[in-house]
C-alpha cells in the first residue's frame, strides 16, 4: 500500500470530497444531512472553512481518500478557542490509517493557531469512528439521546473531547 500524503484542501478538491461524502449522506445516518450537497456547495464549504480553520485532504497514489476539517464550536465569544472536528474517509480506504494521518496533522495545526479544545460529535452506532477518536486521545463527554431523525429512526449522537 502506498504512503498517504496530507495537504490543505482547495476548491479543486470539491468533486473528490463530494464523492466521499455523498454516499454517507445518502445511505447512512453518520451525517444528519438528508440530501448530499452539490459539488459547487462542497467547493463553497471548503473555501469558507479554509478562511478561518484548517481543511485537509489525504491522498494515496494521487487519489483523494479522505478529508478532515475544523469549524466553529459555538457562536459565543468565550468559545472561540474551541473547535468541532470532522473526518470522512472513502469507504475503500477505511481502517487503513487515513483518519490517524489526517488528525495527526490537523491537531498540531489547530494548536499552532491557538485553539485549546476539539470536540467531535459522532452519530451512534459508529464503532469505527469511536475507535479512531479514542485512539487519537478523545474522551467521551456524553450522549444526546434520540437527537436526530433520519431514515424513519431516531439516532443518538455521542460527544467526545480532546484538549489540544
Amino acid at each position: 500500500m502506498s504512503a498517504v500524503s496530507v495537504r490543505p484542501a482547495t476548491v479543486a478538491d470539491a468533486a473528490s470530497v463530494h464523492a466521499i461524502y455523498a454516499p454517507v449522506v445518502e445511505h447512512t445516518a453518520i451525517s444528519f444531512e438528508e440530501v448530499p450537497p452539490s459539488i459547487g456547495e462542497m467547493a463553497a464549504r471548503i473555501e469558507a472553512t479554509s478562511t478561518a480553520y484548517p481543511y485537509l485532504i489525504a491522498e494515496r497514489a494521487g487519489v483523494v481518500v479522505g478529508y478532515a476539517y475544523a469549524g466553529q464550536h459555538r457562536t459565543r465569544a468565550a468559545y472561540r478557542w474551541s473547535v468541532d472536528v470532522t473526518v470522512y474517509i472513502a469507504e475503500e480506504a477505511r481502517r487503513s490509517g487515513i483518519g490517524r494521518a489526517l488528525y495527526a496533522q490537523l491537531f498540531p495545526e489547530l494548536a499552532a493557531r491557538g485553539f485549546h479544545a476539539a470536540f467531535a460529535g459522532i452519530a451512534l452506532p459508529n464503532p469505527g469512528s469511536v475507535a479512531l477518536h479514542e485512539r487519537m486521545g478523545f474522551e467521551l463527554l456524553g450522549v444526546y439521546r434520540e437527537v436526530g431523525s433520519k431514515f424513519g429512526r431516531w439516532h443518538d449522537v455521542g460527544w467526545w473531547q480532546r484538549l489540544l
